[in-house]
C-alpha cells in the first residue's frame, strides 16, 4: 500500500517512522549506527535539510526541510529501504511514517532530543550517541534553512 502526502516542500517537517511490532532493533549499537549513517547517505543522494534527529530503539524522530524536487516520500522509501538492506532484515518498518508540520520548530527539535531521557536511556540529551544532540553528527542549524 502506498503513502499519499501532500507536497510539504520549504516546510521543516517533524517524521516519525516505527520499527515493526516496535521491535527494538536499535538497541543494538552496530544497528543504530547503520540508521544514522543511511540518514547521510540518503541525504547525499536526495538532498534536504537534517535539522535534527534520534534513533531510538524502535522509533526515528527526524526534523528535516525538503527542497524541490525532491519529496519526502521519496526520501522516506530510500531510507527505510537503505536500512532495511543494509541490516539485511526484509520486514525492519511499519508500512508508514508519520509527518507534523510544527509551529515551532525549536519545541519539535527539543521534543526529538529528550526522547531519549523521556525513555529512561540517558539523563541528559548529550549522553544519546544516536541523536543530534550529543553534537557528532552534522546538521542544519533551524535558522540557516529557515532563511534560505
Amino acid at each position: 500500500m502506498t503513502q499519499r502526502h501532500p507536497i510539504q516542500n520549504d516546510s521543516v517537517m517533524f517524521i516519525t517512522t516505527v520499527t515493526r511490532d516496535r521491535i527494538p532493533y536499535f538497541l543494538d549499537d552496530a544497528l543504530a549506527r547503520e540508521a544514522v549513517e543511511c540518514l547521510y547517505r540518503v541525504q547525499s543522494l536526495r538532498p534536504f535539510f537534517l535539522h535534527g534527529f534520534v534513533i531510538m530503539p524502535d522509533h526515528c524522530h527526524f526534523l528535516i526541510r525538503v527542497r524541490k524536487p525532491e519529496k519526502i516520500s521519496s526520501i522516506m522509501k530510500s531510507y527505510k529501504a537503505g536500512v532495511t538492506y543494509a541490516i539485511g532484515n526484509g520486514k525492519l518498518w511499519q508500512p508508514r511514517f508519520h509527518i507534523l508540520i510544527p509551529d515551532k520548530p525549536w519545541h519539535a527539535l527539543r521534543y526529538i532530543h529528550h526522547n531519549p531521557i523521556d525513555a529512561g536511556l540517558v539523563e541528559d540529551p548529550k549522553e544519546y550517541r544516536w541523536s543530534s544532540a550529543s553534537r557528532k553528527w552534522d546538521v542544519t542549524p533551524l535558522h540557516d534553512s529557515l532563511v534560505t
